[in-house]
């Protein structure tokens, strides 16, 4: 059942070859025995989890089960869960638990799926390697001594560690792609916008998205078939008529334009990544795909304009974190000045006052022009960059990141080295665009590598499709790492 599709997990359910409570169970039980090992999970309600299953059973019973009916799945815990704690990886909201659901949840919840728990992530989604989360960093079931990426790390190590078999997440400059990258298994980044973000706890809004991990595409579809839709409380949810993303699964990928971006194949990409890379896209051309050097110029610029625009956007969402209204308050203070500075000072961590001070720094009188418009009018030119190329291409693919795994603090003192390792996945989210990840090999230390597949708007049920027939013929996304063996 560990390596078993969601399609493969919901008709064994309908067969009745086992219950919702028994695959729950299977899956609690691992999280149980691993969870000390990856830290990938924060809380898990296990009464909570089987009452689920039990009314999942009994909706089958009734006839009235959808595809995910009695799939356990597992939220990233940026992701509002009534009486559920939701604490976004930080002291702030230790113990916060909240009143209401965010639509993702409430829309898993009508599908009838079973919540396992929250996984652990960076904290207010702040980092590219699950390091920076109050309750400790997660470890990559590949090598446990190596990141798996943020920040849905947590949601990534999980899936590949089969402690559950599928998770959200949310990426604003690649947390989707890029743990997934690193950790072997699929995600998906929607198009901004498709997937509301009601009840997801705000980074950087202009570019937050939530989106599905999974072990592979065809799974993804499925969860976006969830996931996806217009949601009037959300005033940046599009309104557009419902689609099926597992319509193009079985499409054939002859006459497909497949772009390569010279930017994303250059010195900077780890020698095996690049190799595996250049492997995954000579399967694409054998099956009649053809291929194009393409170039996407303000690629460079993409890093320092999201360290502009996401913490800009961090200083002023963050803000409401003051200790009145909830989450953590200092003790001690002697008025309400100091109360919200010590309540700030101990609530966030390094990384998150990193931000923020960045932030109100770009946003204040006499630097506004010289670095925040300037940065918007930068993202713009790489959007403009994207549209020159769809007008070539169908899909523009390349590497994931410029390496696979690094280890646990190698990079917890260079800022700039951690950031750049989303060198390939922040434009997208810059753009507005969906873009994914899916497993393409290994390289000579045993960590996976990761193919990143871009499309144009709305081309979820493209990407998804190509992915697919790519996993059709490789068996990247069904190997175990060593932290996941039965």
């Amino acid at each position: 059942m560990l390596n078993s599709s969601l399609a493969e997990l919901s008709a064994a359910l309908a067969a009745k070859q086992l219950s919702a409570v028994e695959l729950t169970r299977l899956f609690l039980d691992r999280i149980r025995g691993m969870n000390a090992t990856l830290n990938a999970f924060i809380t898990v309600d296990e009464e909570r989890s089987l009452a689920q299953a039990r009314v999942a059973d009994e909706r089958r019973g009734r006839g009235e089960a959808g595809p995910l009916t009695g799939i356990p799945i597992a939220h990233k815990d940026i992701f509002c869960t009534r009486g559920l704690r939701t604490t976004c990886g930080s002291r702030m909201l230790a113990d916060f638990t909240s009143p209401y659901d965010a639509h993702v949840v409430e829309r898993f919840a009508a599908a009838g799926a079973v919540t396992l728990g929250k996984t652990n992530m960076d904290e207010f989604a702040m980092g590219s390697s699950n390091e920076t989360s109050y309750f400790g960093p997660v470890r990559n079931p590949w090598n446990l001594g190596r990141v798996p990426g943020g920040s849905s790390g947590g949601s990534a190590a999980a899936v590949a560690a089969r402690m559950v078999p599928a998770a959200t997440g949310t990426d604003t400059g690649g947390s989707i792609r890029q743990p997934a990258a690193l950790t072997g298994v699929s995600g998906l980044k929607p198009t901004y916008g498709v997937v509301s973000r009601y009840g997801m706890i705000a980074f950087a809004s202009s570019l937050d998205q939530g989106g599905p991990i999974g072990k592979c595409a065809a799974d993804l579809a499925l969860l976006m078939n969830a996931m996806a839709g217009f949601d009037a409380r959300d005033s940046t949810s599009l309104e557009r008529p419902a689609e099926d993303y597992t319509r193009c699964l079985n499409e054939p990928l002859r006459g497909l334009r497949v772009g390569l971006p010279k930017e994303y194949l250059s010195a900077g990409v780890d020698e095996d990544v690049l190799a595996r890379v250049r492997e995954a896209v000579r399967w694409f051309e054998s099956q009649g795909a053809s291929m194009a050097e393409i170039t996407l110029p303000n690629t460079a610029l993409a890093v320092p304009v999201y360290y502009v625009l996401a913490p800009a956007e961090a200083s002023s969402n963050l803000s409401r974190f003051d200790g009145v209204r909830y989450g953590h308050r200092a003790r001690d203070y002697a008025n309400l000045g100091e109360m919200y500075r010590r309540t700030r000072a101990e609530g966030f961590g390094a990384e998150v006052k990193q931000r923020i001070l960045i932030g109100t720094y770009v946003l204040s009188h006499g630097y506004y022009d010289a670095y925040y418009l300037k940065a918007q009018k930068v993202r713009r030119l790489i959007a403009k960059d994207f549209a020159e190329a769809f007008a070539r291409c169908d899909l523009i693919m390349g590497p994931t990141a410029p390496s696979t795994a690094f280890p646990l603090g190698a990079k917890s003192d260079d800022p700039v080295q951690m950031y750049l390792n989303d060198i390939f996945t922040i434009p997208a989210p810059l753009a507005g665009l969906p873009g994914m990840s899916i497993p393409c090999g290994f390289d000579r230390q045993g960590l996976p590598v990761g193919l990143q597949i871009m499309g144009n708007y709305f081309s979820e049920a493209k990407m998804l499709g190509a992915a697919h027939r790519y996993q059709q013929a490789t068996d990247w996304h069904l190997r175990l790492p060593p932290e996941a063996a039965p």
